[in-house]
């Protein structure tokens, strides 16, 4: 992680470290296609992705959720989600949602 802008000077725990390779493994394991279409990914796909990365498949298939999650954020925030994100978390707030706001 010390390549990448920014990070150099931060200390980062070994398991990230590891967590970054496992995952760069997944993606170097997919097919240029399989990356650019993460949903055409049935179990097959996966069981050799899992396979050739060296990893298991539940590993593959959090790589996923993970992506999945992300790219709905992205899209929320793109579409102006992000005020209506932070509406909801100032009403918590006054219900008692996010102690120490």
């Amino acid at each position: 992680m010390g390549m990448m802008p920014g990070m150099s000077g931060m200390q980062v725990p070994d398991d990230a470290e590891q967590q970054m390779g496992r995952t760069e493994a997944i993606i170097h394991s997919m097919t240029i296609q399989e990356r650019r279409k993460p949903e055409i990914l049935n179990g097959n796909r996966r069981l050799r992705i899992a396979n050739g990365a060296g990893v298991k498949v539940l590993e593959v298939n959090q790589l996923l959720k993970q992506f999945q999650q992300m790219q709905k954020m992205m899209k929320m925030l793109k579409g102006g989600g992000a005020k209506k994100m932070m509406r909801q978390m100032e009403a918590m707030k006054g219900r008692g949602g996010f102690p120490g706001m």
